[in-house]
């Protein structure tokens, strides 16, 4: 038995695909790692969504900030924005309903052992185990009576920094915002959700959220994605995936046990040209 912890698909199928192959992966011996982000940009989500979706246990996958964005769109929170999303394919497959109530009851966070698999980050006061207690608190409201509610208020970035006096919509979209948005903050825990780009483009002030000094769940091995420009990253308590498939780089597998990683190319016609 194998886990292997894959990096942001984002609709990029053919590339998992290929990937699951080089792995070798078996669903009846093997486990799934995702790291978040299974949609949009690349152009088969639906497919990525079903696939996954039909591994049951064999997957466990995260929500990321384009996951959240796909419900967000479905309900009236949050409109396209133009030619970027390649969400349109989801809406129009005859098991829309049954996917997006799938994806809904995913988790914000995964601990497990000395792991947590998290899309983008943990503040620095949160251990992962207080991690794990607050991701409750919002896939609570993606479950609850008052699921659209929490929708339509999940858009936007105040506040930037976490209180434990947070309370109502604030207090679950901080608790979304580190977790599915976050790269850069100040070594106080304030974010920062403009630059995206390498760790030498930092803000004046900030850190990369992995370096803020005195992070509490430094202790534990963070498995992330999210920040294509920082690339394929691995420390010892950190290990970051998202190598860039959906812009042309890889999309990437790590084997827990040994730390081996698996690449492959992104397919033919699943890259997007490079922003200037």
């Amino acid at each position: 038995m194998a886990t292997y912890a894959v990096g942001d698909i984002q609709g990029c199928y053919d590339s998992f695909r290929r990937l699951l192959d080089l792995c070798r992966f078996d669903p009846a011996t093997d486990r799934l790692w995702l790291v978040g982000d299974l949609v949009n940009r690349g152009p088969r989500n639906r497919e990525t969504l079903r696939f996954v979706k039909d591994l049951g246990p064999a997957a466990l996958t995260v929500l990321g900030n384009h996951d959240l964005y796909l419900l967000m769109v479905a309900e009236g929170g949050a409109k396209f924005r133009g030619k970027d999303d390649t969400l349109q394919d989801v809406f129009d497959a005859p098991d829309c309903a049954e996917l997006l109530d799938w994806l809904r009851r995913r988790p914000l966070c995964h601990v497990e052992g000395d792991y947590c698999l998290v899309h983008a980050g943990l503040l620095p006061q949160w251990t992962a185990a207080r991690a794990r207690e607050l991701a409750g608190e919002v896939e609570d409201a993606l479950v609850g009576p008052r699921f659209r509610e929490f929708i339509l208020n999940l858009w936007g970035s105040d506040p930037a920094a976490w209180s434990d006096g947070l309370t109502g919509w604030a207090r679950l979209r901080v608790i979304v915002n580190a977790m599915t948005r976050m790269r850069f903050c100040t070594p106080e825990g304030v974010m920062e959700f403009h630059s995206k780009g390498e760790l030498v483009e930092a803000p004046p002030g900030h850190v990369p959220w992995f370096e803020a000094p005195g992070r509490l769940s430094a202790e534990n091995v963070l498995v992330t994605g999210h920040w294509s420009a920082l690339g394929l990253r691995l420390q010892p308590n950190l290990l970051a995936l998202d190598s860039g498939c959906l812009w042309g780089g890889h999309l990437t597998a790590l084997r827990l046990e040994d730390r081996q990683v698996f690449q492959v190319d992104c397919s033919a016609g699943e890259a997007r040209p490079l922003k200037q």
